[in-house]
């Protein structure tokens, strides 16, 4: 990482001396954090991971480290992560010491899941969301990060006012602002549902309103199961209508259980595979692991009697081979 910052710094201080023009490209957050690190983190304690640990003789446990727990993921914030700043600055700390790339989830809007509540809770008012998603980009700070800001939030307007659509949005805006202003080498991009869901156009519209002119990007198919393809056709479709708007912006996809596409149901379904691991490239500017296999969606489908987030050993082992 400070390779490739001094070597931007020597570039510059030589445009600069040679009396060229320096074209403005915009603010600091614009830096690629790929080029600055040798490939995507793997969360040392991610929830596979420690099932893994836990249960060594189960003859589950080789397969479930091997095509779960060792690959790339996200690792998810929220209300219980204890101090916030700490929390992500020790885990992009973490991932910067071996010059990897952390992938990060925001998750902590006020009225969270609000539509389908499997997932409820958040902060407690906007003051709280705000202060709590400062010290978030605070904590990562100078170094390499991709933030997925916030899944469902635009997803679930259809359960909300319009007083609480406007007072989202301004959380959303800010909190775009704050990563610019204090994590400068972190990609953020807004979360915008899945192909399923909502119109290409409609999502744009949400999009525009809560700020994605200020984000890297947006993210599509978070802890959902739509096929890459379709994924890739919705977010060109989401750009076309951004075109409007004046911009467009590039996206990622999560693939970490769409190997066999969407049944089309959403909560926990069968037969569900895991799909692409982590890269760059692949129809979108990254495709990723953004919810980790076997964790429930909530109590429903075939996770009946757990909670969102819980790993279930027997889901990931079956979505391994996809049945």
């Amino acid at each position: 990482m400070l390779t490739s910052v001094r070597a931007a710094s020597a570039l510059l201080a030589g445009v600069l001396a040679a009396g060229l023009a320096v074209i403005d490209a915009g603010p600091a957050h614009a830096a690629d954090p790929t080029t600055m690190t040798s490939g995507f983190y793997t969360d040392p304690d991610n929830s596979a991971l420690r099932w893994a640990r836990v249960n060594p003789g189960d003859g589950r446990a080789a397969a479930i480290r091997t095509s779960i727990a060792d690959t790339p993921a996200a690792r998810w914030f929220g209300n219980w992560s204890g101090d916030i700043g700490t929390a992500t600055g020790a885990y992009a700390g973490r991932a910067d010491s071996y010059d990897k790339l952390p992938i990060l989830v925001a998750y902590n809007i006020p009225d969270r899941d609000i539509c389908a509540g499997h997932s409820g809770g958040g902060a407690g008012s906007r003051a709280a969301y705000d202060t709590w998603i400062a010290a978030f980009a605070s904590g990562i700070g100078s170094r390499p990060a991709v933030v997925v800001l916030e899944p469902d939030a635009l997803g679930h307007e259809s359960c909300m006012t319009a007083g609480q659509i406007a007072e989202r949005n301004a959380m959303l805006k800010n909190a775009i602002a704050q990563f610019k202003a204090k994590a400068p080498h972190t990609w953020v991009y807004l979360d915008a549902g899945n192909p399923g869901w909502i119109d290409a156009p409609t999502m744009a519209r949400q999009l525009a309103a809560a700020g994605v002119s200020g984000a890297h990007g947006f993210a599509l198919n978070v802890s959902n199961y739509v096929t890459t393809d379709q994924n890739t056709s919705y977010g060109n479709a989401v750009n076309s209508a951004l075109a409007s708007y004046g911009y467009t912006k590039p996206f990622v996809i999560d693939t970490s259980r769409n190997g066999n596409g969407s049944d089309g149901q959403w909560c926990n379904p069968a037969g569900r595979r895991i799909g692409t691991p982590s890269r760059r490239g692949g129809g979108a500017e990254m495709l990723l692991w953004i919810k980790v296999p076997g964790e429930s969606d909530g109590n429903c489908g075939v996770g009946a009697g757990s909670s969102a987030g819980q790993f279930l050993p027997e889901v990931a082992y079956k979505m391994i081979y996809g049945y």
